[in-house]
């Protein structure tokens, strides 16, 4: 059997890993034992989703995933994570907080609370996703977004973030920052004593290899995410490209799925696991980035 997997050296320390049959062999016989899925998204949400907390945590469990991680732009996900694992046994599930305006922004008072929720499920930060600056403006949009740097520094602001991710050993993710952003905020996060960093699906953000190689020096981990691929806007070699390059153990695997039109988040993994010997049809109607 061939392995094909990426290190997930964040809130769950193991590799993703996950074991292909022949080459022949369709979707069912792949399997997902002991893999993680960093990047979940479900309802109840304010963006149409497939399943909802407590259906994607059994479809997972099911298929042999050890854990999942529930993400929203828009509201906290740690006590939904305790909700959904109380309710589904044998399944490591985690949450966090995306700090968009719908939580205030670059608000500490989120981050302290999240840590603070019973159960314990509150794992990781995300730093601004659909109300970046870059994400907003590189989408040529007008309306208000979030700051993370303010003329190449970081605004002051994320000093009692970082002080808290640090302090409660949690993962400090970057949303939609741009490239340069990453590096400047990841130099700063360091010298406040933050260990794990990662670079929320690192293809999006268009960095040049050179950028991304800088990442993984610095000690981040690179998302590499299935519903790129499903969209058409990447592809697995080009994933596999920069693998090469740059070294499997600085990256991780996601699905990023959830969208009422995609793939569900378990056929989603093993088609990631079968893609170089299966060809996706862009879809007609090419959802936002999830």
């Amino acid at each position: 059997m061939t392995r094909f997997g990426a290190v997930l050296a964040v809130a769950l320390p193991v590799t993703l890993a996950v074991s292909v049959g022949p080459a022949a062999a369709q979707d069912r016989d792949v399997s997902l034992d002991g893999a993680i899925d960093f990047h979940v998204h479900s309802g109840p949400d304010s963006r149409p989703r497939s399943v909802n907390d407590l259906e994607v945590a059994r479809m997972t469990r099911r298929a042999g995933l050890r854990g999942i991680v529930l993400k929203n732009h828009f509201t906290m996900t740690a006590d939904r994570a305790a909700l959904a694992m109380a309710q589904v046994e044998g399944l490591e599930i985690f949450g966090g907080v995306v700090l968009n305006r719908a939580v205030g922004g670059i608000n500490a008072e989120a981050v302290r609370q999240m840590v603070q929720f019973d159960g314990g499920r509150g794992k990781v930060v995300w730093l601004p996703t659909f109300d970046a600056e870059y994400y907003v403006t590189a989408q040529g949009e007008s309306g208000p977004y979030v700051s993370v740097t303010y003329e190449g520094v970081p605004v002051p602001e994320l000093a009692e973030i970082f002080a808290l991710v640090a302090e409660n050993d949690l993962v400090l993710a970057m949303g939609h920052s741009s490239p340069e952003e990453v590096l400047v905020l990841m130099a700063e996060a360091r010298s406040r004593g933050v260990e794990r960093i990662l670079v929320t699906h690192v293809f999006s953000q268009r960095p040049s290899r050179a950028q991304m190689q800088q990442m993984a020096d610095a000690g981040a981990i690179l998302e590499i995410d299935w519903y790129a691929v499903y969209l058409g806007n990447r592809t697995v070699t080009e994933y596999v490209s920069a693998i090469q390059e740059i070294g499997a153990e600085h990256f991780l695997m996601s699905s990023d799925l959830g969208q009422a039109t995609s793939p569900s988040h378990v056929d989603g993994l093993r088609a990631y696991v079968t893609a170089g010997r299966r060809r996706h049809r862009r879809p007609d109607r090419p959802d936002a980035a999830a």
